[in-house]
């Protein structure tokens, strides 16, 4: 005898995201009833092919997740499904006839009848509403006012912007929040550089209520397009470099999001702050240590926050080890750290000419977390080794795989993996070791499989996927910084530091010596002209 065929219940048991839905059809005027049974995410309200490895492959996507996440953030529940089990009979309390059962997408054959019931559609609503606008309560949105100062930029229209959701209504169930005079405040953003704007910011910029983009400034249009789909956007104008000028004079702007090239995001940074903007610098400053320096005294004299993105420190599981190595002291005196951080896919070669090369792109974050769980700003003494494999990097004069090894003031030794060369999927782990045990963040795996000696990944994790919650929490904090419920957590200290180690790391490649960070400084404008 063969394999027992799985039932439907079967692959509701075994996932608890999935639930059988009944629908029973009545056809013709004789009544003749069928009864349909169809798999359902309960998050994404979509009906589910009956094979595992489909199953597995949504439960794993962005939709999905967002789709959950969002039912928890906005205290929803998932649609009640009509039974749980196979023992419900026919006589269900909800009747459909044919025409609103055709409308609910299917891939499973009515029981008893040859009708096929229609696949999904390409597409489906969002699980909350973009923009919902009820007639018993036209204000409950807000809804950004036309800016009456003229432009001379091309403006394309776009008309479809995510707003924050209305407060339940008073019928609905759960406790409904006292009524206020007037709309909830919204802060409204700018957007400098969409052509290197990270994928996981662009989706926490996207998903996150209370916010509203008023403004990107960009000159490739083109660019404008292929990150936001009209969907997406309304109220919003795009402006040209020339015309930012309007988006930094308009008073409902309180912060700029600058995703520019550090060879120009300093005069960004600086013209938004005197406009009294706060600013999120998704990348970095500059690469000069005075010019940074610059950007953050301006803001302290402007009394407005500097947000660096310096996005691995906002890890959860980064969080979590920090608060054992820090501040329980679970491992005692830490003797070594060991970090690998291999990126994929692979950033495009327009952004790596604008990046700094691999120690300002990549190797800066994790420099960041080291110094941040030792607690220390610099190592003695640092030694660099790397390659480029790819012909790309090699005419760029920069490496795509580099190693760099550390030694710290308090005796930890520290060794950092960094690879741009990545092909399969990213790898992201980092070892503790005390002096009374050792702790590890692995790889992270949303479908909980290890697989050996498989020659294609089960799982190809990108980087804006391992770290989407990271980039959500560091977009979080800055709008808890304009505010005015925190400061920024990274330093203007701490960010020198950080970036005179890349400096120092990059100099050490460059020169083949070790270098030695007790006895001199480092320019790091030097090294950027002669790697120029």
């Amino acid at each position: 005898m063969g394999r027992k065929k799985k039932t439907l219940h079967d692959y509701a048991a075994e996932f608890s995201e999935l639930a059988v839905k009944r629908h029973l059809l009545q056809r013709g005027a004789a009544g003749e009833a069928a009864v349909v049974e169809t798999l359902y995410c309960t998050s994404c309200q979509l009906p589910m092919r009956v094979r595992r490895d489909r199953i597995l492959e949504h439960l794993s996507s962005g939709r999905h997740y967002r789709n959950r996440r969002l039912l928890r953030q906005h205290g929803l529940r998932a649609p009640l499904l009509l039974s749980a089990g196979p023992d419900v009979g026919t006589g269900l309390p909800l009747q459909l006839d044919a025409p609103s059962l055709l409308s609910q997408p299917s891939f499973i054959l009515a029981a008893g009848t040859s009708a096929m019931v229609p696949s999904p559609p390409s597409c489906h609503k969002p699980l909350v509403p973009l923009y919902p606008v009820t007639a018993s309560s036209p204000t409950s949105v807000a809804v950004p006012r036309e800016d009456p100062t003229p432009s001379t930029s091309t403006s394309r229209p776009f008309h479809a912007r995510m707003a924050p959701a209305p407060s339940k209504q008073a019928g609905q169930s759960g406790a409904a929040p006292e009524a206020s005079d007037g709309p909830a405040p919204t802060i409204g953003l700018a957007l400098f550089g969409v052509g290197l704007v990270n994928k996981a910011l662009f989706q926490s910029l996207m998903e996150e209520s209370g916010c509203c983009l008023l403004y990107v400034v960009e000159d490739q249009l083109e660019e404008v397009e292929r990150a936001f789909g009209a969907e997406f956007l309304a109220g919003t104008r795009v402006l040209r470099q020339r015309d930012a000028d309007v988006a930094l004079n308009d008073q409902r702007v309180s912060g700029a999001i600058v995703c520019s090239p550090p060879g120009e995001a300093s005069e960004i940074v600086i013209d938004a702050l005197r406009a009294g903007k706060g600013v999120f610098c998704e990348r970095l400053p500059s690469f000069d240590r005075q010019t940074a320096e610059a950007c953050f005294d301006e803001a302290d004299r402007c009394g407005r926050p500097l947000v660096c993105g310096f996005y691995k420190r906002f890890d959860p599981a980064l969080q979590f080890l920090y608060k054992k190595v820090r501040g329980s002291r679970a491992l005692g005196r830490i003797h070594r750290i060991s970090a690998i951080s291999s990126i994929y896919p692979a950033a495009a070669l327009s952004f790596l000419r604008t990046a700094g090369g691999i120690f300002y792109n990549a190797a800066v974050h994790d420099i960041d977390v080291i110094s941040l769980l030792l607690g220390e700003r610099a190592p003695d003494t640092i030694f660099s080794l790397g390659h480029a494999f790819c012909a790309d990097m090699a005419s760029l004069k920069d490496a795509d795989t580099v190693a760099v090894s550390m030694k710290f003031p308090s005796g930890a030794i520290v060794t950092l993996d960094v690879s741009q060369h990545c092909t399969k999927r990213c790898d992201q782990r980092l070892e503790v070791h005390g002096s009374q045990g050792a702790l590890r963040v692995d790889n992270q795996n949303p479908l909980g499989i290890t697989e050996h000696g498989t020659s294609v990944s089960i799982y190809s994790q990108t980087q804006a996927d391992r770290y989407r919650d990271a980039h959500r929490e560091l977009f979080r904090h800055f709008l808890r910084t304009l505010k005015g419920k925190e400061p920024p957590v990274i330093t203007k200290e701490q960010f020198l530091w950080t970036i005179q180690v890349a400096a120092a790391a990059e100099q050490s490649w460059r020169n083949g010596s070790a270098v030695d960070l007790r006895s001199k400084a480092v320019d790091s404008s030097a090294i950027k002209a002669e790697a120029m």
